[in-house]
């Protein structure tokens, strides 16, 4: 018995040193293609990062970060955790229906009041008195269709209708009921383009405005693995994507601000469909203004939006029924600049946002 512990230990101590050889002489990681992000990176070491305790602490979440064959055993984890330990969720995110969700709960009413600040000022210093027709629509994140199977969810009806009686200069258009678990991606949290031609419609109509068009699909050459995919390391297949085009939408011009400067881009950013994440295609993704002009519209109405990352495939939709549309994304553009930019006099102005982004709502500047 004694030889066998002997060897045992003397195994599990040349693995671990060669674990550490290993971690330490290979090149550091720098991005995550899975998880979406940036790793840590080796510190610096130095008698006053020691002394104060930042060196051990910056090392211990190096070495996580950077662990070999990291992604094998994430995977390995949440196959376990999911499979055999049937839990219900794995750091948050789940499995179920064909779908990886990520759990949203609970309610945070100061994020709530954060989002209705920010909108309030808006509304008195840029449209108040400029037009009334103001606009708000919610889109809820999937785990509305999720939470009678037992996972956590907030109460999207209560969250919505709370919303509502914060901004009473708004009216509301309401696509809960247009929606399924279909309409949003597989591995993602987003809505899919192809799918949400009857909300387009719905809110222009709303709106008094009509958006109908006949669209060619397309389809993405290069597979969609969408956010939760990588951070959950389950084995899901990846999504496709799909973008519609017709010749109102290949013949409107599209400028962005990205530096300040008005600079004429793509409705569908190719490149953009083939790097990180495929999904930025769409208007490109994360960008403070972009200004469409479509020269075959006759309503010579114009339109505002405000919005997060869904209303990029949606925007697009809403190009036949209007001559101009701003798209303002207050998370990369300051709202007191956004009067530089805009034109508020007599246009629809539409707040479309997510569940997710009004309960979390920080980045909203």
């Amino acid at each position: 018995m004694k030889i066998k512990d002997i060897v045992l230990t003397l195994i599990f101590t040349i693995l671990i040193g060669l674990i550490s050889v290993f971690a330490w002489l290979k090149a550091p990681t720098e991005y995550s293609a899975g998880e979406r992000r940036f790793l840590k990176e080796r510190p610096v070491l130095s008698s006053e990062a020691v002394l104060n305790g930042e060196y051990m602490k910056n090392f211990e979440e190096y070495t996580v970060d950077q662990f070999p064959f990291r992604d094998d055993l994430r995977g390995v984890k949440a196959l376990f955790s999911t499979y055999v330990l049937n839990k219900m969720d794995n750091n948050g995110l789940f499995a179920v229906d064909g779908h990886i969700s990520k759990l949203e709960y609970p309610v945070n009413p100061d994020m709530m009041d954060n989002a209705v600040e920010k909108f309030d000022f808006l509304y008195e210093k840029f449209i108040k008195g400029k037009t009334d027709k103001v606009y708000l629509s919610v889109v809820p994140d999937k785990n509305i269709f999720f939470g009678e199977q037992g996972y956590l969810t907030i109460d999207y009806e209560k969250f919505i209708s709370d919303f509502r009686e914060k901004v009473p200069y708004m009216k509301y258009i309401d696509v809960v009921p247009f929606l399924s678990p279909d309409d949003f991606y597989r591995t993602d949290s987003h809505w899919k383009q192809e799918e949400i031609r009857d909300i387009a419609l719905y809110i222009a109509k709303e709106m008094g405005e009509d958006a109908s068009a006949e669209y060619a699909v397309n389809t993405l050459d290069v597979p969609f693995r969408g956010v939760y995919l990588g951070q959950s390391a389950l084995p899901f297949k990846a999504d496709t994507i799909k973008y519609l085009t017709n010749d109102i939408l290949s013949s409107s011009k599209v400028y962005y601000y990205d530096t300040g400067m008005k600079e004429e881009g793509d409705m569908y950013n190719m490149e953009k469909a083939r790097g990180k994440d495929p999904y930025e295609m769409f208007l490109s993704g994360t960008t403070p203004l972009v200004e469409i002009e479509n020269p075959n519209a006759s309503s010579g109405k114009h339109l505002v939006v405000f919005r997060d990352s869904y209303g990029s495939s949606l925007v697009p939709l809403l190009v036949p029924a209007y001559e101009k549309i701003y798209v303002v994304d207050i998370r990369y553009i300051q709202s007191n600049f956004v009067g530089n930019f805009v034109d508020f006099t007599d246009a629809d102005v539409l707040f479309l946002y997510s569940t997710t982004l009004l309960n979390n709502s920080t980045a909203l500047r």
